[in-house]
């Protein structure tokens, strides 16, 4: 933003005759980071309108508070959209797993991607100023602090990663690009089973809280009853009372996560298709960028190397954005795993 010199929105504001809140900045082209933050938040850029974001704690006091998510009011599809769903998806999740530099200021794409098979902790991104970038790799953050007895190294070099994942994109978008249509049934076959079995689990525990809730309502009224009556001590009462009401809200909470869970689950059935688009826009790559990556790969699993055979070979299996972990795909006598390699 600053070397392309658009100004910041103080003094835009300022430019279009509005009033701010400070002083026009001196340098009308510096962003700060809380600004870029906000913008990467923003849900209107979706094409949603977002009503109730601020409140205040009482009509005597002019202080403007933010509100929780649970309490925003948001109206989908009111404008036009200028960020797709999943391009903003992605950016909330890779926001979740901040990139951190090492200690020489290096840093790699696979940092807060790359994940230890065993034990499912981040694999810690090592480097050596004095090393070569080819000596970079990558450890079990596990092991690193609590030792190997906790879990193995599961040592893996940076190029290697590298090289391991690209050879396998490279597959999985060339069967996209030869074999789409059996490449969309056999997914969505395996996909639909899974779903069914995570949809009904969930609708289970849905349905299990809401009874629970009005159980809960119920004991409240009898309490109350018992109370007045002098049945129940007003000691007994409060106690009880702040017990049910703890374990109430926490349902509730639960509840809405649970609901929310259900509705995205339900939402996924056009998953494939939007992966199969993702993967026509990199049939042919020659090389692996943060984006490519950031794009089809959601997590890596790197398990320990296995020396056995008296030569080190090592697996990793990868877990794709919108898919997760691919299923065996089935070519006439041919069977190949998509993300293993």
């Amino acid at each position: 933003m600053q070397e392309d010199k658009v100004l910041c929105p103080r003094a835009y504001w300022a430019s279009q005759g509005r009033k701010v809140s400070n002083s026009t900045p001196a340098d009308s082209c510096q962003w700060v980071n809380s600004t870029i933050a906000d913008i990467l938040e923003r849900k209107e850029y979706l094409g949603h309108t977002i009503n109730f974001k601020t409140t205040r704690t009482s009509y005597k006091n002019k202080k403007i508070v933010w509100n929780a998510e649970d309490k925003l009011k948001v109206f989908e599809s009111t404008h036009e959209a200028i960020v797709k769903v999943g391009t903003w998806e992605k950016v909330q999740e890779l926001r979740k797993h901040k990139r951190r530099p090492a200690k020489t200021g290096k840093t790699n794409m696979f940092s807060g991607v790359a994940h230890c098979a065993d034990c499912g902790a981040k694999l810690y991104y090592c480097t050596s100023k004095h090393f070569e970038t080819r000596q970079d790799h990558f450890v079990c953050s596990t092991s690193r602090l609590k030792g190997k007895e906790a879990c193995s190294t599961h040592f893996v070099r940076a190029i290697i990663l590298e090289a391991m994942v690209l050879w396998s994109l490279q597959y999985v978008t060339n069967l996209v690009a030869h074999y789409e249509d059996e490449f969309r049934r056999q997914t969505n076959a395996q996909r639909s089973e899974d779903l069914k079995k995570e949809i009904s689990e969930k609708r289970k525990q849905i349905v299990q809280a809401e009874k629970r809730i009005a159980e809960l309502s119920v004991i409240f009224k009898r309490m109350y009853e018992d109370h007045v009556n002098s049945k129940l001590s007003e000691a007994r009462f409060m106690e009880l009372s702040a017990d049910y009401e703890a374990e109430q809200t926490d349902l509730q909470s639960k509840l809405k996560q649970w609901q929310w869970e259900l509705e995205a689950q339900e939402q996924r059935t056009n998953n494939v298709d939007r992966f199969i688009e993702l993967c026509k826009r990199y049939v042919g790559i020659q090389e692996l960028t943060p984006t490519v990556l950031n794009e089809l790969v959601n997590k890596v699993y790197v398990e320990a190397p296995d020396k056995s055979s008296g030569k080190r070979k090592q697996k990793i299996h990868i877990s794709y954005n919108l898919l997760g972990f691919l299923p065996n795909i089935v070519l006439g006598d041919e069977q190949a795993t998509p993300g293993v390699a």
